[in-house]
């Protein structure tokens, strides 16, 4: 068997590019998302395409913290360990803080943010990584600047990155050999951003591709991130390479952000 990646938020654009490069690495896959359908499509399309990487789905909501626990435990009961975990889970939100709603507000921070602490947690309290293992945090540029109309998910990721930083320093003293680091995407090509233009479109009175317009403006080099740059990241972080590298938060962002 090959060493065990799992990756929460796995059938979103950037979960399925890390998949894809975890896969070329060599890693066997545990695959996590919420709907069973589009992991079911994922893991045959993974299996066609690399037939030496075994891949597992596990349809869960991580932002359940009984089912999380429920997976971790059967996990544990299978004799499973793992040596990459990808918190990738993660959904947009945000708007008018007045009138952002309790619902909206507790969604965005039970899945970012809950649901990586959830998923972290029962990895660490079962035993399930050894030495040398290596968790990624996918945050954003969100997570170290405010973004206008985006509170609930700046929020989130913000306390994401400070989960990072805080649980790196915290097993590196330990001498765990597990380091903890967040990848801080900019603006990513994925459907989510193509949600987010929508959403900033009905706030701003454009069309959509004027609001594309905006955001590539803001970007110095001229154009959205592409979810495999994004992987390339997480392909170092979890590489033999980079043990000297924990509780940091990298930017691939096109130099949207230089902090």
């Amino acid at each position: 068997m090959n060493r065990l990646a799992l990756i929460t938020g796995s059938t979103g654009g950037i979960g399925r590019a890390i998949a894809k490069s975890l896969c070329q690495q060599g890693y066997d896959l545990l695959l996590v998302a919420r709907v069973t359908e589009r992991l079911a499509v994922q893991a045959a399309e993974l299996g066609r395409q690399f037939p030496s990487c075994v891949v597992w789905a596990e349809p869960c909501d991580v932002s359940d913290s009984k089912r999380v626990t429920g997976l971790f435990e059967r996990l544990k009961s299978a004799g499973l360990q793992i040596s990459v975990l990808i918190n990738g889970a993660g959904i947009s939100g945000g708007g008018v803080t007045a009138d952002v709603t309790d619902q909206l507000w507790l969604e965005v921070m039970s899945t970012n943010l809950n649901g990586m602490f959830y998923v972290t947690r029962e990895l660490l309290r079962l035993e399930l990584m050894g030495a040398g293992g290596r968790i990624v945090n996918i945050a954003s540029t969100g997570g170290k600047q405010g973004v206008i109309h985006g509170a609930p998910y700046c929020a989130s990721k913000h306390g994401m990155v400070g989960f990072t930083k805080a649980l790196g320093l915290e097993l590196a003293r330990a001498g765990t050999g597990i380091t903890v680091n967040a990848v801080c995407p900019g603006f990513v090509e994925t459907e989510m951003a193509q949600r987010v233009r929508r959403h900033y479109s009905k706030i701003w009175g454009t069309d959509e591709a004027e609001t594309r317009r905006r955001v590539v403006e803001r970007i110095p080099i001229g154009r959205y991130i592409d979810p495999d740059e994004v992987a390339t990241m997480v392909s170092y972080l979890v590489s033999p390479q980079a043990s000297g590298v924990t509780a940091q938060a990298l930017n691939v962002c096109g130099g949207l952000g230089n902090y």
